[in-house]
């Protein structure tokens, strides 16, 4: 059970993300892929994988995407009919605005027997037109599966504009969230800001912190970049320019993301703030994904290390 194997243990939480295929592939190119991420996830010691539920946003920004919009195969299925094989947790992702309150209920009341885990996800803008608010989805979880685990996500840097994330993520948490995911984690003067006002916050009101996963994703190319940027993602001036000018993008993104997580998990354990992380691939790109595989392992022994220099203090 998600509840007792990944979020008692708390600190030190690792999960992998990745989006499904395209939903126009063919059944023989689904099951070639789905094969091959497999292989690559069947060593790796992480406490389950994340399956994205992908929304166009195009009426979230401007700017052409950098990369077209590909609808993708149903995460559920993906997961049931492709990937039951990979015998860890699964937590699927659920843009809520895109499903009527019938087919959230439904989707909720299967398989209310067995402990299931998924992130809600609200609208990407406010210009979205949905179905269902993120409100719903919290009521509607708790009214039909009680058994449901499910989290949130966090944007660090919607924190620097506003400096009310830590609330969101309290009201979120009295609704029943148990953990929190961040988009992909560049900035770290956004994140530690958000920390220290989501600590102090808890500590004043007596409340039990709940899992912060910090998305990390390595960049390999200009072009990842430049849709790390379409998405949201806040990547500092100075930051930009060491990847943009760098000999080797990817291996500079890799140095500076597990630095930015290596500093927010210091910052976490000093404090007690429960605190992990998510790691993916943005970009399809072989040589990206395989860096993201790589970087779970650098993580794991960063985790391990910490955790075992926190205990004998």
């Amino acid at each position: 059970m998600l509840k007792q194997s990944i979020l008692n243990k708390k600190t030190g939480i690792i999960t992998y993300g990745m989006t499904p295929p395209k939903n126009t592939h063919t059944p023989e190119k689904i099951e070639e892929i789905s094969q091959k991420q497999i292989e690559r996830l069947a060593g790796l010691d992480i406490d389950a994988l994340i399956l994205y539920d992908v929304q166009e946003e195009a009426d979230r920004i401007d700017e052409e995407r950098p990369f077209p919009y590909l609808p993708t195969l149903d995460p559920e299925i993906y997961s049931k009919q492709y990937l039951a094989s990979l015998d860890i947790p699964k937590i699927i992702y659920r843009c809520v605005g895109k499903y009527s309150e019938a087919e959230l209920a439904e989707w909720l009341k299967k398989e209310t027997e067995q402990q299931r885990y998924t992130v809600f996800v609200g609208a990407s803008s406010s210009q979205q037109q949905v179905q269902l608010q993120l409100s719903d989805a919290y009521r509607l979880s708790k009214q039909h599966n009680d058994q449901m685990t499910f989290g949130g996500v966090i944007i660090p840097e919607r924190h620097m504009k506003k400096n009310d994330e830590h609330i969101r993520v309290v009201d979120k948490m009295q609704r029943g969230c148990d953990f929190f995911v961040s988009q992909a984690t560049y900035n770290v003067e956004a994140s530690k800001n958000f920390l220290s006002d989501y600590y102090h916050h808890c500590q004043q009101h007596e409340l039990d912190m709940v899992p912060i996963l910090f998305n990390l994703a390595p960049c390999g190319s200009t072009k990842t970049l430049e849709f790390m940027k379409w998405l949201g993602i806040s990547i500092p001036k100075w930051l930009e320019n060491e990847l943009k000018f760098s000999s080797d993008v990817l291996d500079k993104s890799i140095q500076l993301t597990q630095k930015i997580f290596e500093e927010l998990l210091e910052f976490g354990l000093e404090k007690g703030i429960p605190v992990g992380c998510s790691i993916e691939s943005v970009s399809t790109r072989k040589v990206e994904i395989e860096a993201s595989i790589e970087m779970v392992k650098d993580i794991k022994s960063m985790l391990d290390r910490k955790q075992l220099v926190d205990a004998v203090r």
